[in-house]
């Protein structure tokens, strides 16, 4: 599903270094990551149903709350986290106005972003990187 005529979303390889090659993911249209502990046989319907529980934002309760990570060299941007440890989304620096915005901004746009792909579901990538037993 990365693969297209277009070529790689540029947010998978992203993803691939934030997560290594362990875990299996799959990537919504607005930049958010869904994280498998223990993946099924359908990770997009697995990924979709489980962002449509915890991607959309409810202000006044935990699914409107969010950390933000600031990524290190050779990554530029951040992660912004939720009240699910296995829902990230990733906001590039191209994706806000200020060169040095504050985390709250940087928070508010990775946050809207989950909310979002919670509500459309669009996948875009799909990483199984579950190991097979030959």
């Amino acid at each position: 599903m990365a693969e297209t005529q277009q070529g790689v979303h540029p947010h998978v390889p992203i993803w691939r270094t934030i997560l290594g090659d362990q875990k299996s993911w799959v990537l919504f249209e607005h930049g958010t990551c869904v994280i498998f502990p223990e993946p099924g046989t359908d990770l997009a319907a697995q990924a979709s149903e489980f962002l449509s529980t915890w991607g959309p934002v409810a202000v006044g309760t935990s699914a409107a709350d969010f950390n933000v990570i600031e990524l290190d060299n050779p990554l530029t941007g951040w992660v912004v986290t939720g009240h699910s440890p296995d829902v990230l989304n990733y906001v590039s620096p191209q994706d806000v106005t200020e060169s040095e915005p504050p985390d709250f901004l940087v928070g508010l746009y990775g946050r809207g972003n989950r909310d979002q792909d919670a509500h459309s579901l669009k996948v875009i990538h799909i990483e199984d990187n579950r190991q097979t037993v030959s």
